[in-house]
């Protein structure tokens, strides 16, 4: 209904990816399951949905961003505001400093750092399992898996920090856009599969699991967690569903792409929609300026312009999108900030 009614295309493409979680999960989960063997086959499917998850957690922050019209909106809002120290929120050693651009691009690359790191451990867990060097649950320094579960660890906590600090200095500016349930959803798919995954696998490794012995399967150590984690995920994806339903809702965008008749554009739009969705240059754009020394002290600024393709200086981005069958330019401005976090 989203790529139906997609009237917002700055917004809505992130909603989209987001809502594609549930049938990544649910159908890479059930996959697992289909090859829970020995062999740990369901390993592999597991690095589809270790990446996905990362880009999951981009394009959620990215969204509320877009919600309060992007970078330059934001600081106009919260620079010079000084930041309240609070343990809830971790902002306890951020006493006396005041919200800037580097503030934003902090949160904004410890977001980025865990959509790199997450893909590349999902890598290296299929090379070290082609090498039996990884076994899910083995806790032994000699195996990949504890090396992998701490990096993943660290680097999850920093991106969930991120998310946390965000909130804490926009919660009063998303408020219209009812931001609790929308952050309970996106932390809970990710984090908490995590963690229910690491807990699962302790759990077995301290016998409360009990060990499958049968002559049609035959799995080892790690593996009965494994399948745990799958089946639970494949259940909590029906309830995932329903709930992010609710949270991002296609009906507040559904009357801006209503025609003369009162109908929602027709079918044939959305694999159009779909195609302007699944587009990374946006997200490649977005490192680039977080992570480049020239883009440092500079906020992003878009705005949609008709006509043709417009060309910008030095410090500006430019990118276009076709919507209803005319042309609109998207041009990303880099605005000058000279305060540093």
């Amino acid at each position: 209904m989203h790529l139906r009614c997609y009237s917002c295309p700055n917004e809505q493409r992130y909603i989209v990816r987001i809502l594609f979680i549930v049938p990544i999960y649910a159908f890479d989960s059930w996959l697992s399951l289909l090859f829970f063997t020995n062999d740990q086959y369901y390993v592999y499917f597991g690095t589809v949905r270790d990446c996905y998850e990362a880009l999951v957690i981009y394009n959620f922050l990215s969204l509320c961003y877009e919600y309060l019209g992007g970078e330059s909106s934001i600081m106009s809002e919260i620079r010079g505001k000084p930041i309240e120290s609070s343990c809830v929120y971790g902002t306890c050693c951020l006493w006396g400093k005041t919200y800037s651009i580097g503030f934003l691009r902090f949160c904004k690359q410890a977001t980025l750092q865990f959509c790199v790191v997450k893909p590349l451990m999902a890598v290296s867990t299929v090379v070290l399992q082609a090498f039996g060097k990884y076994q899910d649950g083995d806790f032994d320094v000699t195996s990949g898996y504890l090396y992998v579960t701490i990096i993943y660890n660290i680097s999850v906590s920093l991106a969930l920090y991120a998310l946390f600090l965000f909130y804490f200095a926009t919660r009063e500016l998303l408020s219209p856009y009812s931001p609790v349930l929308k952050f309970f959803m996106v932390k809970s798919v990710i984090f908490l599969s995590f963690w229910q995954g690491m807990l699962l696998a302790i759990l077995e490794k301290c016998g409360a699991i009990p060990k499958i012995h049968s002559a049609r399967v035959s799995v080892g150590e790690g593996t009965v967690a494994a399948g745990y984690q799958d089946f639970i995920i494949c259940v909590e994806m029906f309830f995932a569903a329903l709930a992010l339903r609710h949270a991002f809702t296609y009906k507040v965008y559904a009357d801006k792409r209503l025609d003369a008749q009162g109908r929602c554009a027709p079918m044939k739009s959305i694999s159009s929609s779909l195609k302007e969705t699944m587009n990374p240059h946006d997200i490649v754009q977005d490192a680039i300026h977080n992570f480049s020394p020239a883009y440092q002290q500079y906020t992003q600024q878009s705005t949609l312009e008709p006509g043709p393709t417009w060309r910008g200086g030095a410090h500006s981005l430019s990118r276009s999108h076709s919507l209803s069958g005319a042309r609109d330019n998207e041009k990303t401005l880099l605005l000058s900030s000279d305060d540093e976090f």
